[in-house]
């Protein structure tokens, strides 16, 4: 074991990740939590929602936020909660745990280093995940990304990397896992997408300054935007977060059915 040698970077994880458990525990300890789907299929699910979790956790952890959806426009929502693949970690000294992509320091910054090759190769698997969804029925403007901490990164260069409009991305607590050149790759259809970006005031793992630096980074790209800062929240999510995503993901749902309706 190695736990007389853990650093502060590792510190921090065990903090957000702790963090995540207590809400957990706080919102569902009165809450049985069902698994089951929906009656009808899979592939008859008129919308898709892919939860892309942080670093060192997993997607089964992460299940228990769909049964806070509990608007009927959910009924035939389907959710995936993937895990990352097992990975060295520079920034925790190379110890291998869940990860999408390499991240070189702890706590994160608007200045913080970003290891754009393995980003790209985490976006290639989420593009995966949505070209099935999409080939199996679901519309590209019904598919909507979401993801905490790496996992919002990710969800962010997933949605822009993109090569049609999405329903949505919505990043909490994340940060722009790669600099401006990158831009020139995002397709007219890709920004068209929107965000919605959710971020702590008091987070001491991925700074609030790195979730400003989207800001100008969005803006040049020519993509919509809506920031919300939380105070006195640290590195994790909270339910008053989940409940505007709710809200949030309703209302594009609407629009979408009626852009359908009128086409």
């Amino acid at each position: 074991m190695r736990t007389s040698t853990l650093t502060k970077p590792i510190v921090l994880l065990s903090i957000a990740l702790l963090s995540t458990v207590i809400f957990f525990a706080f919102f569902f300890e009165n809450k049985p939590y069902s698994s089951s789907f929906p009656s009808s299929s899979d592939t008859m699910a008129r919308t898709f929602v892919l939860w892309l979790h942080g670093l060192g956790d997993s997607g089964p952890a992460n299940e228990p936020i769909k049964s806070l959806f509990k608007s009927p426009e959910f009924r035939n929502t389907k959710w995936l909660f993937p895990s990352a693949p097992p990975n060295p970690v520079s920034c925790n000294h190379g110890m291998v745990m869940p990860s999408w992509f390499d991240i070189r320091e702890l706590p994160l910054t608007a200045g913080s280093p970003n290891d754009e090759s393995s980003v790209l190769e985490a976006v290639k698997n989420v593009h995966a995940i949505i070209d099935k969804e999409i080939s199996g029925g679901i519309k590209p403007e019904n598919v909507y990304i979401c993801g905490f901490s790496q996992g919002g990164a990710l969800t962010l260069a997933s949605v822009l990397l993109y090569p049609k409009t999405l329903g949505g991305g919505a990043v909490f607590s994340g940060w722009v896992p790669f600099n401006s050149s990158v831009i020139n790759q995002f397709t007219k259809d890709a920004i068209k997408t929107p965000i919605l970006w959710s971020h702590g005031i008091d987070d001491k793992t991925v700074l609030f300054e790195a979730g400003q630096a989207a800001l100008p980074f969005l803006q040049q790209a020519g993509v919509t935007c809506e920031f919300k800062a939380y105070p006195d929240l640290g590195h994790s999510i909270s339910n008053e977060e989940l409940q505007y995503l709710e809200s949030w993901i309703k209302q594009r749902m609407q629009t979408s059915s009626s852009s359908s309706s009128s086409s």
